[in-house]
């Protein structure tokens, strides 16, 4: 075993493991690749509801996945439990659970693969600054403290306010039988509010989050204070808002919304084990059009400081920056090492898992519109009437279909191209492709939102983003006829 190897099985207190026979014993009945991937992740979360602290979470979680690839198929296992014997037991386990007529050939030997002299915990040229692990979790406690002061400044009649911040240090290394060796350090910092309101008997509620692959520094920008205002300011709004119009009309989302509909509507379709296995609408639709000219979208695992950002993917892949659709044509997809195997695929990356207790799944990174040449002010004051969207919520997508529903957490009219009355209750309701097909301007600015992707019951910190884009015809789900606010 190289020195190399010994150094990264170290970090995670493993004096000595002989990986080369681990690896032999789990492909003794046959298969094509065997991997283990490491991880211990320090963590905490504080919450502060009711103007009292709720929750502080604090701790340290350490484990191993086991997997076997094999005919297009994989075996997985788990443990706590880092000792020799352990994971022996594992791969026994896991050569019985293999059915498969290839016997793996050659011998396993761990070289010293995906090093360089940079630091792990630099991405496209950034380093963490100030590690939010290397502070008090009074001082942490005094973030949320400031971000409810402020939010309670804008809207002193609140009936709640929750703010919460959460950092973790995740250290991961991923070995395999092909000689692997690829560690990572990541750093994340993340905040988030949600301010609950009351008027005349309704209640509204607004959240406003922000984060990243960074540290402390990110304070230095975005600040408690602002999130905290931020997200009552748009409780206030909600609360003087007039019922939003139903139709079919010009929709203008702003780059503040961030990137909800292109992650949601289109980025998951084009994740390669739904686009390959018949359960997206741009299965089979390689160099198609699938999109306006002037919509180009990425997905950029290498973006310094976002927070869906890493050097490797949890299979040991290099992050890259992939171009999905350009000037609306469809150029590729998202692929982990499973779909690459299975499809005659490169991997792209994408390639994510919750933690060491999760199979890697293809997921999204840093997804984004790219943006184009128009002044979104010229954009607005180009559309007559419509509804201006400023954030969006949370909605459902069917992946086959293309079809979505968005909720709009913040949005105005649109009256003879100026910002009119803001709107509530307003849903988009359209099809991905058709909707990206009918953009018709594409604003050159670009606008980020942060959170947390959810999908087969796993969650992956990720980044959306997009410019201000116009959709000239789009279904408005309101409460009130469009014929009452546009003769």
């Amino acid at each position: 075993m190289t020195s190399i190897v010994q150094s990264e099985l170290n970090r995670f207190g493993i004096s000595s493991l002989d990986v080369e026979n681990i690896f032999r014993i789990a492909l003794k009945n046959g298969g094509d690749l065997a991997e283990l991937f490491f991880e211990k992740t320090a963590s905490t979360q504080i919450v502060l509801e009711g103007g009292k602290i709720d929750r502080i979470t604090d701790g340290i979680d350490c484990g191993v996945g086991f997997r076997v690839l094999f005919e297009n198929h994989s075996v997985y296992a788990y443990t706590t439990d880092l000792s020799e014997t352990s994971l022996l037991t594992l791969a026994n386990t896991l050569s019985a659970a293999i059915q498969s007529p290839k016997k793996f050939s050659k011998k396993p030997s761990l070289i010293e693969w995906g090093l360089s002299e940079q630091k792990n915990t630099e991405i496209a040229g950034y380093k963490v600054l100030r590690s939010p692990r290397n502070i008090s979790l009074e001082d942490k406690i005094e973030f949320v403290k400031r971000a409810e002061k402020a939010a309670f400044g804008v809207l002193p009649d609140a009936r709640q306010v929750t703010a919460a911040v959460l950092d973790s240090l995740r250290e991961i290394s991923v070995l395999n039988s092909d000689g692997l060796v690829s560690p990572d350090e990541k750093t994340y910092f993340q905040m988030f509010v949600q301010v609950v309101g009351e008027k005349a008997g309704r209640v509204e509620s607004a959240y406003k989050s922000d984060g990243g692959f960074v540290g402390l520094e990110f304070l230095d920008e975005v600040t408690p204070e602002f999130l905290g205002s931020e997200a009552a300011r748009r409780v206030k709004v909600l609360l003087d808002a007039k019922p939003a119009p139903a139709g079919t009309m010009p929709v203008v989302i702003a780059s503040e919304a961030g990137g909800t509909m292109i992650h949601e509507a289109v980025g998951h379709g084009l994740e390669a084990d739904l686009a390959c296995n018949g359960l997206s609408v741009y299965q089979g639709k390689l160099g198609q059009n699938v999109a306006s000219p002037l919509i180009t979208v990425l997905d950029d695992g290498t973006m310094t400081r976002k927070r869906g950002s890493y050097r490797f993917d949890d299979e040991g892949t290099p992050a890259k920056k992939n171009v999905l659709i350009e000037n609306g044509k469809l150029k590729s997809y998202m692929v982990d090492r499973l779909s690459a195997m299975k499809f005659d695929l490169m991997a792209t990356g994408n390639g994510r898992r919750e933690s060491f207790r999760h199979q890697p799944i293809v997921r999204m990174t840093n997804t984004y519109i790219a943006p184009g040449k128009d002044d979104p002010e010229k954009i607005l004051k180009d559309t007559q009437y419509g509804i201006f969207v400023k954030a969006m919520g949370g909605g459902q997508v069917n992946t086959v279909t293309g079809d979505f529903v968005f909720a709009v957490t913040e949005g105005y009219l649109i009256e003879n191209g100026k910002l009119g009355a803001p709107i509530r209750g307003a849903t988009l309701v359209g099809n991905g492709p058709k909707a990206l097909s009918l953009v018709d301007r594409v604003g050159n600015d670009l606008g980020f939102s942060t959170g947390t992707c959810g999908k087969d019951g796993q969650g992956a910190p990720v980044t959306d983003a997009q410019p201000t884009l116009r959709i000239p015809e789009l279904t408005v789900g309101g409460e009130v006829p469009m014929t009452e606010y546009w003769k």
